[in-house]
C-alpha cells in the first residue's frame, strides 16, 4: 500500500490558536477541528463517526475530544474511538508550524 501524500494548507498564525483553543476549519471540503493542546497542535476530522455532529463542538479532556450529541470520545492524537456509541475511529490531519504559521495537510487526492 502506498504511502498517503498530503498537500499543506496555511490556516492560522500559532498565536490565533493558543494552548487550550480549537479552531474549526474546512480546507478542499474537509471539515477539520484544530486543536492546541498544552503547545500541542492536533487536527482531526470534524465530524463524528457515529451522528455527523460537530466534534469542535464537543468538551476536551486531555487529548480526548467528546461528542456533542451522544457521548463518544475520541483521542485526537490517533483519531481512535476510546468511548461508545461511535466505533469507527476518525481521521487525523499532520500539522506542522513554520515561522509561526500553522499549515495542516490533507490527502493529495483529494485535491
Amino acid at each position: 500500500m502506498a504511502e498517503t501524500r498530503y498537500t499543506f494548507y496555511e490556516v492560522a498564525s500559532l498565536d490565533e490558536i493558543p494552548p487550550g483553543e480549537r479552531l474549526l476549519l474546512e480546507i478542499e471540503g474537509f471539515l477539520i477541528t484544530l486543536f492546541n493542546v498544552s503547545g500541542e497542535l492536533f487536527a482531526v476530522d470534524d465530524t463524528c463517526s457515529h451522528e455527523d455532529c460537530s466534534l469542535g463542538e464537543g468538551d476536551l479532556e486531555g487529548y480526548e475530544i467528546i461528542c456533542p450529541c451522544h457521548f463518544a470520545r475520541f483521542d485526537i492524537r490517533t483519531g481512535k474511538v476510546l468511548a461508545p456509541p461511535a466505533v469507527v475511529d476518525i481521521a487525523t490531519y499532520p500539522v506542522r508550524v513554520e515561522n509561526g504559521k500553522v499549515f495542516v495537510g490533507v490527502p493529495e487526492e483529494a485535491t
